[in-house]
C-alpha cells in the first residue's frame, strides 16, 4: 500500500527530537524507491526566504522575503523543496497526487522571488525518508499514525497548531496521551 499524499503524526512517545510532535507529508511511497516526505509543521530557526535569495544570489522583486523557510527533514539538509497546487507548472513539478506537485529547482525560487505564483507553499529544506532496505519496524513501534492529508492542514500558516490538528482528525484527545508506558 502506498502512503503517497498521506500525513505520517510523531506520536507522543518519539523520543528522536528530529521528528518529536512532527508532521510529515508523504510525497512518494514505494517498495522499489522507499519514501520521501516533508516535515510541514517545523521552522528553520529564523531564516528567512529573503536571507535565502541573498544566499543564492537571487534579487527579489515580489515580496515574500519574510516567509519562513522550515526544516523538512534530516536528509538533504541543504536542498529545498516547494510544495503547491499541482496546478502550478513551473519548475516540473512531480505531482504527488491530482491535488500537489513537489518542485526543487533554482527556477521556481526565481518566481517566488518575482512574486509569480506559489504565494501560500511551505519551502522546506531537507525531507524526511526512508530506503527501501529498511523494515518498517525501524521506524519506533507506535511512533506514527496515518492521517489523510489536507490542504487546510498542509497549508496553514499557524504551524504550531498542525499537529494537533491533525491529531483531532483521527480523534485523539491530547490530553489523554502520553510519553510514559503504564502498567496494570
Amino acid at each position: 500500500m502506498s502512503l503517497t499524499g498521506q500525513l505520517l503524526l510523531a506520536m507522543p512517545q518519539m523520543m528522536d527530537e528530529r521528528f518529536a510532535r512532527s508532521v510529515v507529508y508523504v510525497c512518494a511511497h514505494s517498495g522499489e524507491a522507499g519514501a520521501m516526505g516533508l516535515v510541514i509543521n517545523k521552522l528553520l530557526g529564523s531564516l528567512t526566504m529573503g536571507e535565502l535569495f541573498a544566499q543564492l544570489d537571487i534579487s527579489p522583486s515580489g515580496g515574500g522575503g519574510s516567509r519562513p523557510v522550515h526544516y523538512g527533514g534530516p536528509v538533504e539538509a541543504g536542498r529545498g523543496f516547494v510544495l503547491d497546487t499541482a496546478g502550478y507548472n513551473e519548475g516540473a513539478p512531480l505531482g504527488v497526487n491530482d491535488n500537489l506537485g513537489l518542485t526543487a529547482t533554482l527556477h521556481v525560487l526565481r518566481a517566488i522571488g518575482q512574486g509569480l505564483g506559489r504565494r501560500r507553499s511551505p519551502f522546506p529544506r531537507g525531507s524526511a525518508g526512508r530506503a527501501p532496505s529498511q523494515r518498517a519496524g525501524e521506524c519506533q513501534p507506535h511512533g506514527w499514525r496515518l492521517v489523510p492529508a489536507d490542504d487546510a492542514i498542509i497549508f496553514d500558516p499557524n504551524h504550531d497548531q498542525k499537529w494537533q490538528r491533525a491529531l483531532a482528525k483521527l480523534g485523539v484527545d491530547l490530553t489523554m496521551l502520553s510519553s510514559e508506558a503504564g502498567h496494570a
